[in-house]
């Protein structure tokens, strides 16, 4: 995993935004969309909303996606492996480029066809503690037919990012502004920040 890990660190010092496309196997984001599709029948996803603990508001103008919180205490096997992958990645940015990462969340991400997220910043302007966005991808045999992809608003370029499985992408919470463009059949990722404090 090292050398995946290398692949998202170098890749971000080079342009801002990390991409490694192996971050998740191929069985533990096959197991993990399992999960999520069995979310998804059981209606244990939730609208997703803007703002923080303190201020949510939800929008389908603005986003429309759907999402369910992972947790250790679900006890889930895939989400705990995912969780020892994260541990691994934290422990080796934290050693390689001193950050300092202290914790992170991560929820699975749902949008279905017809479904977006506007352009947006990741860190609140009221809480400081999102440092790095990552968000890993569950979405098999992604053409470009399909929409969807990941928008990055760089100073002097837009860079588009394809959602295809396994692939993370990883960058600064606070400099990046993003979207997720129309997506013409249902979008799975999940998404998630690393944390200090």
């Amino acid at each position: 995993m090292q050398t995946i890990f290398n692949e998202l660190i170098d890749s971000y010092i080079d342009n801002k935004v990390g991409i490694a496309t192996d971050f998740l196997s191929t069985s533990l984001a096959s197991n993990l969309k399992s999960n999520l599709t069995s979310l998804l029948e059981t209606n244990q996803l939730l609208s997703a909303g803007t703002g923080n603990d303190t201020e949510v508001v939800h929008n389908t103008l603005y986003r429309s996606d759907s999402i369910y919180w992972l947790d250790r205490k679900h006890n889930d096997p895939h989400e705990n492996d995912f969780f020892d992958l994260i541990d691994r990645f934290v422990e080796h940015l934290n050693r390689t480029c001193y950050t300092g990462i202290t914790g992170y969340e991560f929820h699975y991400t749902f949008y279905p066809s017809g479904s977006f997220y506007k352009k947006h910043l990741d860190q609140f302007r009221n809480n400081p503690s999102r440092q790095y966005s990552m968000i890993m991808y569950l979405n098999t045999n992604w053409t470009s037919a399909d929409g969807g992809q990941l928008r990055i608003h760089n100073t002097d370029h837009k860079q588009d990012i394809f959602p295809t499985n396994g692939k993370s992408v990883f960058f600064k919470s606070s400099e990046l502004e993003h979207e997720v463009l129309l997506t013409n059949r249902p979008r799975m990722s999940i998404t998630g920040w690393l944390k200090v404090g």
